[in-house]
């Protein structure tokens, strides 16, 4: 098959070709491997490739809805039995998988054919995949600029067309992010959708979860289909399946809608001017389609909310890497960033970590109070186009103090003279809208309805209230027919 006719269909399509066998899963593999030799020598989007299992698999007789397409994994939380979870991080290198997450069994259930794990930031903790292990992935659109993360090898090998979908995760905007970037639909679904076992409970107290990044909203549907439901092995949640599938609800058009419509951030009062002119020509087709559009915002401190999503990440990192460096792992296995987050999660008292976790409440009941007024909250989903490679980079002068005060050993001082909450709210502040979804366990989607005047996309997020996944399918259906997007690729 050649490369223009495999990218004419998406997931669902491509395995329609293959029950009705007019192709080969083989085939679409070997589509796929041939895109992914060709571009990633400028996209570096894969940092293990799985060719010769996946022929294997290929070969043989598959069963389910996705039977036959090729597929990647996010390299991170997404275990594979016997294969390397890296982690976006060097401190990785040996972890080898001792089970299949949850989610890949359910991938590998609908027939999908995984040939490969996509690069992450370490620890997925940046809204920018440039992860010294592996070095950064390019987006296809330029490739002078970042494709989001923490998803972003994910989003950058969907949308120079190597595979329809991919693995995503998201845990502060790591979905909605890069597919605002890369031009592609993304939808974070709610706490407890999609579980997260055998090895889990939840990811960071149930603010991330798994999902993918597409071009079509139909895949992402037929995806959450195939992942959704409760599993006994990851508590606490018993997920109530929706009357029908989600895929049904993308062609079913949704009853009018009263939507509010937040343009500005605590973290950023100045987006960019085709962001916020996105946001208005999408106000004017949602009321020429019938919906009530108005400007409104929930009563959230943002200040608040960012130091509450922060604390939490910090402590969870210093975990993390404590963990590693008990296994082997040393300081320089792991990047410097890493290391600053990490000693300030260590000065992080119990108190101070219960405090933060307990006014994510504040927050779930403000959104709660919000959407008793209004269906859907829309924002743009970042605040810019995507950033050039290193625009958010650690400056050299803030990297030589951080080592000054690691090596002396004075973590508690680390962020005495505010450099490293500087840093962090410069990096936050081109994603100051999606925290929120994650830390009030609500779904949420970015669509690529608009791109900038220089051809970058621009995706406008849309924040539903528990069970709202559906909604958000049928809206995301309703907009992709009356503004498509689908036929517009980058030229890479």
């Amino acid at each position: 098959m050649r490369h223009d006719e495999y990218v004419e269909h998406d997931a669902v399509g491509l395995a329609d070709l293959v029950a009705r066998g007019e192709v080969t899963a083989t085939e679409l593999l070997e589509a796929a491997i041939a895109r992914a030799d060709a571009v990633e020598p400028s996209l570096n989007a894969i940092t293990v490739r799985q060719d010769a299992p996946a022929r294997d698999r290929a070969s043989r007789p598959l069963a389910g809805p996705l039977a036959g397409v090729p597929f990647l994994v996010k390299d991170l939380y997404q275990s594979q039995r016997g294969v390397v979870s890296n982690n976006g991080s060097r401190a990785c290198a040996n972890a080898v998988a001792a089970e299949d997450d949850t989610v890949v069994t359910r991938w590998l259930d609908a027939g999908l054919v995984i040939f490969g794990r996509t690069n992450t930031p370490e620890f997925g903790a940046k809204g920018t995949t440039e992860p010294e292990a592996f070095g950064a992935t390019h987006n296809p659109w330029d490739l002078a600029h970042t494709p989001g993360g923490s998803s972003g090898g994910s989003a950058a090998a969907v949308a120079a067309g190597i595979v329809p979908a991919a693995g995503a995760s998201d845990g502060g905007g790591s979905i909605r992010i890069p597919a605002a970037c890369c031009g592609l639909f993304g939808l974070k679904p709610g706490r407890g959708v999609v579980p997260t076992g055998p090895g889990h409970s939840e990811f960071h107290h149930g603010s991330a979860v798994t999902g993918v990044v597409t071009r079509t909203v139909r895949d992402s549907a037929a995806m959450l289909d195939v992942l959704r439901g409760t599993d006994p092995l990851a508590p606490p949640f018993v997920f109530a399946d929706p009357d029908t599938g989600y895929l049904d609800a993308v062609s079913r058009a949704p009853r009018p809608l009263r939507i509010g419509v937040q343009r500005l951030s605590a973290l950023n009062d100045t987006p960019d001017p085709a962001v916020l002119d996105a946001l208005s020509s999408t106000s004017d087709l949602l009321t020429d389609l019938g919906h009530v559009v108005e400007e409104a915002r929930p009563a959230i401190d943002e200040q608040q909310l960012a130091d509450d999503f922060l604390v939490p990440w910090f402590v969870h990192v210093a975990s993390a890497v404590d963990d590693l460096r008990a296994g082997g792992a040393g300081t320089s296995d792991f990047e410097l960033d890493t290391l600053v987050i990490a000693a300030i999660g260590r000065t992080t008292s119990a108190v101070e970590l219960e405090a933060a976790l307990g006014r994510w409440h504040t927050h779930v009941r403000a959104l709660s109070e919000f959407h008793q007024r209004y269906d859907l909250l829309m924002t743009p989903t970042i605040a810019r186009t995507a950033p050039r490679l290193g625009d958010y980079a650690t400056s050299s002068l803030e990297r030589l103090a951080a080592r000054s005060v690691l090596s002396a050993r004075l973590g508690r001082f680390i962020d005495a003279t505010g450099t490293v909450t500087a840093a962090i709210l410069r990096n936050l502040s081109w994603v100051p809208y999606t925290q929120l979804a994650n830390l009030t366990g609500r779904p949420a989607a970015s669509i690529p309805l608009h791109q900038a005047p220089d051809g970058l996309p621009i995706g406008i997020q849309f924040v539903a209230p528990p069970g709202g996944e559906g909604l958000l399918f049928s809206l995301a259906g309703q907009l992709e027919q009356a503004s498509p997007w689908r036929d517009r690729r980058p030229a890479l």
